[in-house]
């Protein structure tokens, strides 16, 4: 297949994103639908109607590449790990193959987001990229001179179900996840745990959205403040844990938590303790191409 246009799908939690490249990595086409979520038959639909309408729109038919928040298994094809749990079980290569009446590659989204940004974006000329989406869940994605690094497991880059280091006393044994454990480090800093997290200690309303409560810490709300504090001190200590790791040279914020803006001022003097070294240059980055990187590079899955 050597489709003059590349079509990528962004299967998030909250919304689904098609976006259409040109080969020379040109938008063409970009849109957004809220996420049909809990229903995996009306999200196999959703998806067929956002390809079927871009190509009518466009007027050629290309290729299709999926980022999902989870990742397929070399065992059984199904979908595993995805915090969109309508999806784990399913096979939904095969599935969309079959809507869509041709091949799909499927790819963790965080993978999708590190590609795209190694290649041309926050990460160009770096020989290891990080690359950490920050959403409704979070995770992430690594890419080692220009190839994403998928592990003998098909699970490199799950940082975010490993535990929040160096937990309080007050931080145990930490808030529910949705995979089964206690203290995932998703369950403190993706988008629904910072609103948790400052409903409790705020006494606000639980279904307050993340960056509404970052931009009210921006405007001057001390209770907004602490949350935001608090939120960047468990982010600090997660990627300083990385950095011991994997001492990437640059780590790059993607997903709809990147465009907090205070990450960028004080997240590496969050992670400096954390990180064994006596010189913490690491550098810390926005998404190039903004919240739309990981959809463009799902796109990519096709560029060969």
């Amino acid at each position: 297949m050597n489709p003059d246009i590349l079509i990528g799908i962004d299967l998030g939690g909250t919304k689904t994103e098609i976006a259409c490249l040109s080969r020379e990595g040109a938008w063409l086409l970009r849109r957004r639908v809220p996420t049909p979520r809990g229903d995996y038959a009306a999200t196999l639909a959703a998806i067929a109607r956002l390809v079927t309408d871009a190509e009518a729109e466009i007027g050629r038919r290309g290729s299709v590449g999926v980022g999902i928040p989870g990742s397929v298994s070399p065992v059984s094809g199904r979908v595993r790990n995805a915090n969109s749990t309508w999806l784990n079980g399913q096979f939904l290569v095969q599935d969309l193959a079959r809507v869509l009446g041709r091949p799909v590659r499927i790819q963790n989204d965080a993978n999708c987001l590190a590609v795209s940004e190694a290649t041309d974006g926050a990460g160009t000329g770096a020989r290891a990229v990080f690359a950490a989406i920050l959403g409704t869940g979070v995770g992430a994605g690594i890419v080692v001179d220009g190839q994403a690094l998928v592990g003998r497991n098909g699970i490199a880059g799950e940082w975010g179900h490993n535990p929040l280091p160096a937990p309080r006393a007050d931080e145990l044994p930490g808030p529910a996840c949705w995979c089964g454990r206690r203290g995932c480090i998703e369950s403190w800093v993706s988008g629904p745990a910072l609103a948790a997290d400052h409903a409790n200690h705020a006494h606000a309303d639980g279904n307050a959205d993340a960056l509404a409560i970052a931009e009210a810490a921006r405007a001057g709300d001390p209770r907004a403040a602490a949350s935001i504090e608090r939120w960047i001190d468990r982010l600090g200590r997660a990627l300083g844990a990385v950095i011991n790791l994997l001492d990437p040279d640059v780590i790059v914020l993607g997903g709809g938590l990147s465009n907090v803006a205070a990450l960028y001022e004080r997240l590496p003097a969050a992670w400096a303790p954390h990180v064994f070294s006596d010189v913490v240059t690491t550098r810390l980055a926005r998404s190039a191409h903004g919240d739309s990187s990981g959809v463009r590079g799902a796109a990519w899955l096709w560029r060969d």
